[in-house]
């Protein structure tokens, strides 16, 4: 079972969050990208884009944080967290 956590944080304190499940037979890379795509639909946000430091930091933490430069449209939160917290 793969799990990917999200967190909408604003001044240091957490707005909401959700763990989104992936039992397919799918890649890694494309369960990360099917819980974002939820992730977004369930906060009602724009995609993120990836940028070079967020692939990074997602590569050796499994965890990245998308601000507003991770955004084409404007942002009332700090960032948005991802955090694989289980895979098989």
């Amino acid at each position: 079972m793969f799990r990917l956590w999200a967190k909408e944080f604003k001044d240091n304190r957490m707005l909401m969050d959700t763990v989104i499940e992936d039992a397919s037979d799918n890649t890694r890379t494309h369960k990360v990208f099917h819980a974002l795509d939820e992730v977004c639909l369930q906060f009602d946000l724009g995609k993120p884009i990836w940028l070079d430091s967020t692939i990074q930091d997602f590569k050796r933490h499994d965890k990245a944080r998308f601000t507003q430069d991770n955004f084409i449209e404007s942002i009332d939160f700090d960032y948005l967290e991802i955090h694989v917290i289980e895979e098989d």
